[in-house]
């Protein structure tokens, strides 16, 4: 449910309202507050949360982290240098480029999917696409294996209107990202539109609707999730971290240093719930299917990206958030070296790019080169998805070797891979 939904079903009650009403559905607040201490907590003595940049479409690895200037394959893109010591990236990147010695580049990302919506799956699944299951992202697989008491709101979110966010699989729906697909600006359907008693008579009739429904359902309502989605609903509008996903009390210089995009505002909204305590967060920035006029395209998605990617590890850093919070930037594949006719480049699945950094990862760790004549069509030390993930886990003390059984039965590894020992600390 997004949280639009949400907000036209409950919007114009207030913490006691929703109080009451929640009597009236025997619904029960069993969830403390996330307590101060535990929310006011850094470094490593703070729980582990992970934020990802979703780059929608395939970004280009040549227009990004792993430029070929004065090459038959680069183009007109240009390079920078930048903290991370013998590393260039494109020129459109200058921010990115001040805080790069505090990320380790993956330039030799590898996969067997060249279809965006197969190549989404498996980039956030670490599995191929199966006809018989669906796999859980690794950001469901996290708040399934981590306690996440006394959080109030979802600990998985999505912000942006990306097309595929992450799934629940086969752990269930109640795993799947929570959307947001306007962030920074989707408060005011949170808010009261309705008096305090019209709206308690709506709970009430839903209340009656509901176990209505109910009669002789049973089954069908457990597995609609409806009343579990309503009292987690009821929940996250009565409370005060609700304020994470609001950006106006934030300072104005702030905000425009993360900058007025909806990608922006969203990786401003990543901070704020991390520092609530929410586990997982997916910002998508849409645009990267640069089939035609290329580089036009990574240079007005690098507008987006440079500063709000700059800022976000600017802050977390500031706020001593950093040690704590993995962040990856990553799309479903890269883009070919092959400059197509109509100045675009086409999916390129066989080694592209990648930036991690924080969570008590090493930074300035760079792994595998690309053939800069683009001759060779595999990286130089390739990188699989799946130990990428499993390094992240292991980053969350989650063991990506252990076995979780589908509703069929079947056993399957959280993750297929093996942690990147250069990631690690010793």
């Amino acid at each position: 449910m997004s949280i639009d939904r949400i907000g036209n079903l409950f919007s114009g009650l207030s913490r006691r309202d929703l109080l009451k009403a929640s009597t009236a559905l025997g619904v029960s607040f069993l969830l403390p507050t996330l307590s101060a201490r535990a929310a006011e907590k850094r470094g490593n003595e703070r729980a582990k949360s992970f934020i990802t940049l979703w780059m929608n479409g395939g970004p280009s690895q040549l227009e990004t982290w792993d430029p070929h200037p004065g090459t038959a394959i680069g183009g007109p893109t240009q390079e920078i240098s930048t903290t991370f010591s013998g590393v260039n990236i494109a020129a459109d990147y200058p921010m990115m480029a001040e805080q790069l010695q505090h990320l380790s580049l993956i330039r030799s990302l590898v996969s067997k999917e060249g279809d965006h919506e197969r190549g989404t799956y498996f980039m956030k699944t670490g599995y191929r696409p199966d006809p018989t299951v669906i796999h859980p992202s690794i950001g469901a697989l996290i708040p399934h294996q981590l306690e996440t008491k006394g959080l109030e709101v979802p600990p998985y979110v999505s912000l942006g209107d990306g097309q595929w966010p992450g799934r629940g699989g086969y752990l269930g729906d109640q795993f799947d990202a929570f959307r947001v697909f306007e962030p920074g600006r989707s408060v005011q359907n949170m808010r009261a539109r309705v008096g305090d008693k019209r709206q308690t008579d709506r709970l009430e009739g839903l209340d009656i609707l509901a176990k209505s429904f109910r009669k002789g359902r049973q089954y069908q309502s457990e597995k609609s999730l409806h009343q579990d989605t309503v009292e987690r609903a009821l929940t996250m509008m009565s409370s005060d971290q609700l304020k994470a996903f609001e950006i106006e009390d934030e300072p104005e210089s702030i905000r425009n240093k993360y900058g007025d995009s909806r990608f922006g505002r969203g990786c401003l909204v990543a901070r704020r719930l991390i520092e609530t305590g929410v586990r997982v967060v997916e910002v998508t920035l849409n645009g990267f299917d640069s089939h035609a006029s290329n580089f036009e395209a990574h240079t007005n998605r690098a507008a987006d990206l440079d500063k709000a990617f700059a800022m976000l590890v600017q802050e977390l850093r500031d706020r001593d958030l950093y040690d704590s919070t993995i962040v990856l930037c990553i799309g479903e594949f890269g883009r070919t070296p092959k400059i197509n006719p109509l100045d675009g480049r086409d999916h390129w699945p066989n080694g592209f790019s990648t930036l991690i950094g924080g969570g008590g990862l090493r930074s300035g760790v760079l792994i595998g080169e690309t053939d800069p004549t683009g001759m060779a069509t595999d990286p130089k030390d390739p990188i699989k998805v799946q130990d990428l993930y499993a390094t992240i886990l292991n980053q969350f003390a989650i063991d990506p070797g252990e076995e979780l059984m589908t509703p069929i039965g079947r056993p399957l590894h959280l993750c297929e891979g093996t942690p990147l020992m250069q990631l690690l600390d010793a």
